[in-house]
């Protein structure tokens, strides 16, 4: 592992199998029975997705909030494409736990504000309904090189519960992380949600309502599932500091993941987190880690950045969040998530599997207090 300084690890690459190129068996094994696509822009950025669907001759699952609409999506869908696009502005009505994890930051300033985790975890819940064994997340700022990316990831889940394909392109990292490698810091990407291929019928997991949920959804009872990167992808590049309410948002959710995959990197449990004296330290090296970055962001010329200003402001959004971010918090989040993952497992299973039929699949996907659901299906018998 390549560290650059002692209070950040820049890489937790070492912690996965690398298959660049090594090719399974694809016409054994390779293939996806769904890419599920969460999208908040509009839905002319769908069009990547709707042709590797195409390509792969598999479901669509597009799920719509903000500036995308399912009823617009659903116009866009070519003859012969099975596709399911549901509008997701208020998760509410949907069929998915209430987990404790939401519930120990509701009212505070470190409530996560995205939808994120309730269209993945939707996701997974249509996967279990419609017996899907494999399906691929794909966000709507991401393109795959290739369709056979996707049937060589589909192919390794025979041996792994998730295989990820690195991110080319614009760099998959948390505001702080991009301001430490614009700064001269050595920083990698880990295995990210916005493309992820999952087998979903061995051991359950779930996205976490906080920042770095695809971290969370990769750990298994002691240390990280079985997960392999193939392939690459391309993110389209985006101003990370055009908000300084991203990093405050992602702040606590960074805190929590880079604290559990430390002790990775060193060869314990994450479970050795579970006490107050962990998140002192933890907490510690990370306020260090934001000083340090701080301190190279202040000393860049506006000339050579003239974003400067708005790094700042970013960076120190992040650090007035640690007024909040206590030890004790840590652990009553991790408590409640171990709890959580728990519950996700009786709900999940409690699901029946009801195979393409939309109008009995939708009685489990939607509470049953709810008459009227943006909902439209190529499939609907």
């Amino acid at each position: 592992m390549e560290t650059e300084i002692e209070h950040h690890h820049d890489s937790h690459r070492h912690l996965i199998d690398a298959h660049t190129d090594v090719l399974p068996d694809l016409e054994r094994s390779g293939g996806v029975d769904a890419v599920v696509v969460p999208t908040i822009r509009p839905p002319e950025q769908l069009q990547h997705a709707i042709g590797l669907a195409s390509e792969l001759d598999c479901v669509l699952v597009t799920l719509h909030s903000q500036r995308s609409d399912p009823g617009l999506a659903k116009d866009m869908m070519p003859p012969g494409l099975r596709f399911i696009a549901i509008g997701v502005d208020d998760p509410a009505p949907l069929n998915l736990p209430d987990f404790a994890t939401t519930a120990v930051l509701r009212g505070t300033p470190l409530a996560c504000t995205t939808d994120l985790s309730a269209k993945r975890n939707t996701g997974l819940l249509l996967a279990r309904l419609m017996g899907w064994r494999r399906i691929l997340f794909l966000d709507d700022d991401i393109e795959v090189g290739g369709h056979e990316d996707v049937r060589r990831a589909a192919a390794l889940l025979d041996a792994y519960d998730a295989v990820g394909m690195r991110i080319d392109g614009f760099p998959d990292n948390s505001v702080v992380c991009h301001a430490h490698r614009l700064t001269g810091g050595q920083q990698d990407c880990f295995v990210a949600g916005g493309a992820l291929a999952v087998e979903t019928s061995r051991e359950p997991s779930f996205f976490p309502d906080v920042y770095n949920e695809d971290w969370f959804y990769l750990l298994g009872e002691r240390s990280l599932r079985r997960l392999t990167v193939t392939g690459s992808v391309r993110q389209c590049p985006y101003d990370p500091f055009d908000h300084p309410a991203r990093a405050l948002h992602q702040e606590f959710g960074d805190v929590l993941a880079e604290g559990l995959y430390w002790l990775l990197d060193e060869g314990e449990s994450w479970r050795a987190a579970a006490h107050e004296a962990y998140w002192e330290k933890a907490l510690a090296r990370r306020t260090a880690f934001i000083d340090d970055v701080w301190r190279r962001v202040k000393e860049l010329s506006d000339d050579e950045f003239p974003n400067r200003a708005a790094m700042e402001a970013s960076v120190s959004a992040a650090s007035y969040c640690h007024a909040f971010i206590k030890p004790e918090l840590c652990v009553r989040y991790l408590d409640a998530w171990v709890e959580d993952r728990d519950r996700w497992t009786d709900h999940i299973h409690k699901i029946p599997h009801i195979g393409p039929s939309m109008p009995d699949a939708k009685k489990w996907l939607i509470r049953s207090e709810v008459e009227k659901f943006p909902l439209f299906t190529s499939f609907d018998s």
